[in-house]
């Protein structure tokens, strides 16, 4: 028989017409049910809501900007302090042919100029690096302690001036 008969139902046994009876009473039953416990119940909020710490977390604004001093006044800055917060962003990765930070032969050639050098050249910048690493509030003496401080991670053992260090005489 290839013919669909238009006429059959999808409930062949007993069983199954006893399992659609009860299920089209349980169905609106359960469904009336939880309808009034929905319109009888209270809505009620978290007690702990209404703190006064749960209602300032909730209206803390989205930013918020904090101006802070320094970490240290101008010149009195470590050479570690300035290698993190202003060399190692380049130096660090060897950006832009920055001699790297730990690469003992590159800073051996280096230390081989001399200090003085060192400075003058960091002091007006070099290739990519502008004057003082970008970073103009930089004294001398922080320049040098940074300087310094990268060599001597880098194998070296350049000591760190006991002065502040005076500004090379511009060459003629």
């Amino acid at each position: 028989m290839s013919e669909h008969d238009q006429h059959s139902s999808f409930i062949k046994t007993p069983q199954q017409l006893i399992v659609v009876i009860l299920a089209s009473f349980v169905v609106p039953i359960v469904g009336i049910i939880l309808l009034v416990q929905l319109v009888i119940s209270k809505p009620s909020a978290d007690p702990n809501a209404m703190t006064p710490e749960a209602v300032a977390a909730r209206l803390q604004p989205v930013g918020r900007v904090e101006i802070a001093a320094p970490a240290a006044a101008p010149g009195a800055r470590s050479g570690e302090e300035i290698v993190k917060g202003v060399c190692a962003a380049c130096h660090q990765a060897g950006v832009a042919n920055a001699p790297k930070i730990g690469d003992k032969a590159r800073w051996g050639q280096l230390a081989k100029e001399g200090m003085k050098d060192l400075l003058a050249t960091a002091i007006k910048g070099k290739g990519a690096m502008p004057p003082k690493g970008g970073a103009a509030d930089l004294t001398d003496a922080e320049l040098a302690r940074a300087i310094v401080y990268m060599a001597n991670q880098s194998g070296q053992s350049l000591k760190e001036p006991p002065t502040a260090a005076r500004k090379p005489a511009a060459k003629k």
